[in-house]
């Protein structure tokens, strides 16, 4: 017993953060991070219900639980990351009878869409993908147990679980049953209690259905996740994920089902993240109940989301007007468990900062010869402990390395970290002027330069951000725009070369108010296009 103790509480032999704390919803604090099994770390992520394209809502959770895992790997774990696919739910089925097509059709088609928007976003760390129709025989086990112990019972061809024989019922959402609102329908009438909810549900005609001891019929929502993370990471595992609104019904269902039939907790820490809302509404986007922002609580507007049914654009829309990069920095500019604002500005005000460091990466390319994304930067927490010697710059990015990792021991501040990744390339721009290596680069300054560069290529890594380069727009698309631009650039650097400065600040500034941001250097005039406000 106090050998298995010992195991559960060592970090990695390669970890050097055992000061990682998590915020467990649980418990409602925040607790030291000790894996079940280390070094392995299990994670469970409630995935989408694919019954129409996602949006950007559907990506929050994605994003934020990638970077979770991109960091506790750099920090020596062992992480299997799991996001279930729920392709068999009433959504699907209207929608499927709306469109005049089988149901596993539509979930194909739409799970193919989920898939290509998390590709774009450099979510590509999920090892598991399962959907609900290839674990229902084993949800038919599962749910036979629950009433083999008593947890749940047979009316009418459903089954049902009875909350009343679990006593910590509530326990995650801090709600009583008197506090609960139970579910109606149909199905009602036939519960011992309004607030026991459905395991299997029977079959409706012309619904999909599936045989079963209690007649044909298709699992409830909430049985799917309780099995399937059960089958892929076992019980308990580390770390179960979802976004704020399923705290309550379905991680309390989890909770319940899971107790009642291993006698044993789910989970050992509940992550939520906050939802995406509109930034000047709280409610539900393009809903008939949202209010002004300020005119609601904290939790209400922290609660508040983005839906499809209320309005929000496909997601692959809305990657024809902005990177996929700017989409990952907002989701992350933001702690996990607050609200994310969304708007075209926003986005717009997200590529205006990453702009910022696709200019260095440029500048960086020019003074070393050496392309950012061809740096070969640390991959583990403790490869990256610099030894900065006497360099005054590397002595400083070091301090920034290490706050960088406190906030992101903070319960996975990303907010924090990126404003230091800010901070540092302050740090690096300065050096660059301050030592004039655009015009007279000293070996042993851009050596310096190389070496703090490579430190914004480690701390970025883990966030996901700057993995391949992005090309300017008018480079991915009409040459003839390219080259219009730079004979208008040539145009400029003529007039200024006779003096005729009038016309080369009209030039500058027709060219600005297209979007197109010239830079003058020593080397030349470099040029970018950029997301144009409100466009």
């Amino acid at each position: 017993m106090l050998e298995a103790q010992a195991r559960q509480d060592a970090a990695p032999e390669e970890n050097s953060a055992p000061q990682l704390q998590v915020y467990n919803t649980l418990t409602r604090r925040k607790e030291p991070f000790v894996p079940l099994h280390p070094p392995r770390v299990g994670i469970y992520l409630c995935g989408p219900t694919v019954y129409k394209p996602s949006h950007i809502g559907h990506m929050v959770g994605p994003v934020i639980f990638d970077v979770i895992k991109r960091y506790l790997t750099y920090c020596g774990y062992e992480v299997t990351l799991v996001i279930n696919i729920t392709d068999v739910d009433d959504k699907l089925i209207a929608e499927s009878h709306r469109r005049g097509i089988p149901m596993a059709e539509l979930a194909r088609e739409m799970t193919e869409d989920y898939f290509h928007n998390l590709e774009a976003l450099g979510v590509d760390t999920v090892d598991h993908f399962p959907r609900a129709t290839e674990y229902i025989p084993a949800m038919i086990q599962y749910i036979q147990k629950l009433i083999d112990r008593g947890y749940a019972y047979v009316s009418g061809g459903d089954v049902f679980f009875d909350v009343t024989r679990l006593p910590g019922y509530g326990k995650l959402s801090n709600r009583t049953l008197e506090q609960m609102q139970g579910e109606g329908g149909e199905a009602a009438a036939r519960k011992r209690s309004p607030h026991d909810f459905a395991l299997w549900k029977s079959a409706k005609p012309g619904e999909p259905s599936w045989e079963s001891p209690w007649g044909p019929g298709r699992p409830g929502w909430h049985i799917e996740c309780s099995v399937m993370s059960q089958h892929l990471l076992g019980q308990p595992f580390d770390i179960h994920g979802g976004g704020l609104d399923l705290v309550f019904p379905h991680h309390e269902n989890e909770i319940a089902q899971a107790e009642g039939y291993a006698g044993e907790p789910l989970a050992r820490y509940w992550l939520h993240n906050g939802l995406m809302r509109a930034a000047d509404e709280t409610g539900k986007v393009g809903g008939r109940h949202t209010r002004p922002l300020g005119e609601e609580s904290a939790e209400a507007q922290a609660a508040a989301k983005i839906s499809k049914s209320t309005g929000a654009q496909p997601f692959r829309q809305l990657l024809e007007r902005f990177s996929p990069e700017a989409v990952r920095l907002l989701v992350i500019s933001t702690h996990y468990r607050s609200p994310i604002l969304f708007s075209d500005q926003e986005l717009h005000r997200q590529e205006e900062r990453l702009q910022r460091f696709y200019r260095y990466f440029q500048r960086f390319e020019q003074i070393t010869g050496q392309s950012f994304y061809q740096l070969e930067a640390p991959t583990r927490r403790t490869e990256g402990e610099l030894d900065p010697g006497q360099s005054e710059l590397l002595q400083h990015v070091a301090q920034l390395r290490r706050r960088f990792l406190a906030h992101m021991d903070d319960d996975f501040n990303t907010a924090g970290a990126i404003g230091v990744l800010f901070e540092l390339l302050h740090e690096l721009n300065r050096f660059v002027q301050q030592h004039q290596l655009e015009t007279r680069p000293d070996p042993d300054r851009v050596e310096e330069l190389r070496r703090a560069t490579v430190v914004l290529r480690e701390l970025s890594g883990v966030l996901g951000l700057f993995r391949r380069p992005v090309q300017p727009k008018a480079q991915a698309g009409d040459q003839l725009a390219q080259q219009l631009i730079q004979l208008l650039v040539d145009l400029r650097a003529q007039a200024r070369k006779e003096k005729n400065f009038a016309l080369a600040d009209q030039i500058r500034d027709s060219l600005g108010q297209l979007g197109i941001r010239l830079e003058d250097r020593p080397q030349g005039t470099t040029w970018t296009i950029e997301q144009k406000k409100g466009g």
